[in-house]
């Protein structure tokens, strides 16, 4: 079986990781759980603290499951494991369950999806999973899903990453899961209003638009999980831009 780091962006207190941590456990996996000491939602990849200050860290046991909490966010938590501070660096990352789907383009901001691409920059793959509800009911409905993609990526190129998104349902009532495209960030509504003390202030609204039928945010309405695999910070094969750069600064010499 293999080590399997569990991280989050809620916090290593929030219920997705303590009823995450025991389904992967129960797997037989050798489960290692550092996650931020408290909220960290929409940090991204941030990685502040990691050099040059003391990193606080904290544990709690429960059911015979350690869960650090480290002074961080989740991009730092996967960092420090990945370097062996809790023990043998981690074969495989999974990053969950978030409180809230994240879905569209937007989850570059998530520190749940950023989690997952920081491991895959660090040479493992890794399963983002967040549930679709503020207030959880079906928890073991996500976990049973992350087991899954977790069982599918152990046998995939390093470096391969999915984002899930599960719809807070019973298992057998889910409509089924679908491969999801991102669905595309839409201009949202501003409002322009005066604060009691004069100064000015900005509301963004979200957009409630439609969105494209394959999209994540279309299926998950519709029950399906959605799998989207991502791809990180990568160099494209595409010389053109870096010669057309050098052209215009060859003016300067």
């Amino acid at each position: 079986m293999a080590r399997i780091l569990i991280t989050n962006d809620d916090g290593f207190q929030a219920p997705g990781i303590r009823a995450l941590a025991p389904a992967i456990a129960e797997l037989g996996h050798d489960v290692v759980v550092v996650a931020p000491l408290d909220d960290q939602s929409g940090v991204g990849s941030a990685r502040a603290g990691l050099v040059d200050r003391p990193i606080r860290t904290v544990t709690e046991d429960e059911h015979g499951i350690a869960y650090r909490g480290v002074a961080g966010t989740p991009a730092l938590a996967v960092t420090l494991a990945t370097l062996g501070s809790f023990g043998p660096a981690p074969d495989l990352v999974l990053s969950g369950i978030n409180r809230g789907h994240n879905i569209g383009i937007p989850i570059f901001h998530s520190g749940t999806v950023a989690a997952a691409l920081t491991a895959a920059g660090q040479g493992m793959s890794a399963v983002a999973i967040s549930i679709d509800s503020e207030d959880p009911v079906h928890w073991s409905t996500a976990a049973t899903m992350a087991a899954e993609a977790l069982g599918w990526i152990a046998s995939e190129p390093a470096g391969t990453v999915l984002s899930l998104n599960v719809p807070d349902r019973p298992l057998d009532e889910l409509s089924g899961v679908r491969h999801a495209t991102l669905a595309p960030i839409k201009n949202s509504r501003l409002m322009s209003t005066t604060a009691p003390t004069g100064e000015p202030m900005i509301t963004l609204e979200p957009d409630r638009s439609d969105v494209p039928p394959g999209s994540d945010k279309a299926l998950l309405r519709a029950g399906y999980v959605t799998v989207s695999p991502l791809v990180g910070i990568r160099v494209l094969p595409d010389e053109d831009a870096a010669t057309a750069l050098a052209k215009r600064l060859s003016s300067y010499r």
